[in-house]
């Protein structure tokens, strides 16, 4: 007998000739009568688990259509802001969530979160929803209050002019639950359009998302914030070398599962903890290293030439804060993308090539991919290679604003090399931010 289950959500590019859809009936919100929902459940390449809702009315022809995230919330809120410089930029693939609030800068425009359902769409189609909103009424409203409806014609012809781009605009989306996203033309290399920051929730927003600590919902099992309690897992009996087991939910499928979670030290630079995962229902892993110290006071960039294969033996730790990239393949991978990892110099390359090369994730390499795309992708792909043969010569960069990271060095004391600069500077204001330190309060901090 076959153990093997069958994926709760599947992806756009599988081979599935007919994709599950599940029929509701329901009431129609327009005229009440019985319509139809339909529900597919699916993953977006590049994003995450999603689930796709359509209803139709055969009564009175309404239609509606929404998407919900199917994955759990993000451990971090995001923000997006995109400036569109020209008619490509408005093809942009969309993802929005409810909880995704929307502003054009240059307009002082904004559309506040959980005022419009989610939706998969385009950054033209962002714009041509917020026209149709705008416009509901509008015909009444000439009547009943001229003045009103003239200023909104007047604003809605500058929604429409933006479409023609007679100049950049920028397009602000920042959604608390993590679960909006912007496509990258340009992937696998750098979006110089797109900027993406990350930022902690308040306990404001972890409420609205339904989040609550495990005080707040007076020792109820049903929040989804549960530290780990002191007396079940005493930390100051944890020590290098002990592990510790505790119950959590697969990050994959959301069953029940367990992780592992080890202190250990690296030579010459601290203690970390590193967690591993797998879930017995759909076999998905996890890997995770965690600083177990603080972040430092100034941020760090590592530098390192591979040239020969000593270079990819390399001990590599990457903090999840660290972004990395190759300037000779104009690559760039942001902070929390690849996670934390403690790994080699080709562990960390292999990891890039595996999540742009598989097909679960990438969406240019289905039936329905832009051919220029897939080339574009298989021949980076093949730089790739060339780097780890020690065929091609590059540059590695590792930039991590929180000082948590490391590479090996191949001196003597651990001394840099002559393949290896490591510099330390002072964090900006915006990777304070990002990191939570702008708001922090380190003396005084029991008072109001």
């Amino acid at each position: 007998m076959s153990t093997e289950k069958t994926p709760l959500f599947r992806d756009l590019n599988a081979e599935d000739p007919e994709p599950e859809v599940t029929e509701i009936e329901s009431l129609c919100m327009n005229c009440h009568a019985d319509g139809i929902t339909r529900l597919l459940l699916t993953k977006i390449p590049h994003y995450k688990e999603v689930v796709v809702m359509s209803f139709s009315c055969n009564e009175c022809g309404y239609q509606n259509n929404e998407l919900q995230s199917g994955g759990q919330v993000s451990a971090r809120g995001i923000k997006l802001t995109l400036t569109v410089e020209e008619a490509n930029d408005l093809n942009r693939q969309v993802v929005r969530s409810d909880y995704t609030s929307v502003k054009i800068v240059e307009l002082d425009f904004e559309i506040p979160s959980k005022s419009q359902k989610g939706d998969v769409t385009t950054v033209e189609g962002v714009i041509d929803r917020a026209i149709a909103g705008l416009e509901q009424d509008q015909v009444q409203r000439r009547i009943d209050h001229p003045e009103v409806a003239k200023q909104l014609d007047d604003f809605i012809e500058k929604l429409r002019q933006l479409k023609r781009i007679d100049k950049p605009f920028t397009l602000v989306l920042e959604d608390i639950s993590g679960n909006t996203h912007i496509e990258n033309p340009n992937a696998p290399h750098i979006d110089p359009n797109c900027r993406i920051v990350y930022f902690n929730r308040t306990k404001e927003n972890d409420h609205d998302l339904g989040l609550f600590s495990h005080d707040e919902i007076n020792g109820k099992q049903d929040g989804l914030l549960h530290p780990i309690a002191e007396d079940e897992y005493p930390l100051e009996d944890f020590e290098a070398g002990d592990v510790m087991q505790f119950k959590t939910n697969c990050n994959n499928c959301g069953s029940p599962c367990d992780t592992n979670m080890k202190l250990t030290s690296i030579p010459h630079f601290k203690e970390v903890v590193i967690m591993a995962t797998v879930c017995d229902y759909c076999g998905h892993r996890t890997n995770e290293v965690k600083s177990s110290g603080g972040i430092e006071e100034t941020g760090l960039k590592v530098e390192i030439i591979i040239k020969e294969k000593i270079d990819l033996s390399r001990d590599v730790l990457k903090s999840e804060t660290c972004s990395l990239s190759i300037p000779e393949l104009e690559f760039e991978v942001g902070s929390y993308a690849l996670g934390g990892r403690f790994t080699t110099v080709e562990g960390i390359i292999m990891a890039v090539k595996e999540q742009l090369g598989d097909p679960q994730r990438s969406h240019m390499l289905g039936d329905s991919t832009d051919r220029d795309k897939a080339e574009k992708l298989e021949c980076f792909l093949k730089k790739i290679d060339e780097i780890i043969e020690c065929k091609r010569q590059v540059t590695l960069i590792l930039d991590d604003p929180a000082g948590n990271s490391y590479i090996q060095s191949l001196g003597d004391d651990d001394a840099p090399d002559d393949r290896l600069k490591i510099t330390r500077y002072e964090r900006n204001f915006e990777q304070n931010e990002e990191l939570g330190l702008n708001d922090m309060k380190v003396e005084n901090y029991s008072e109001d």
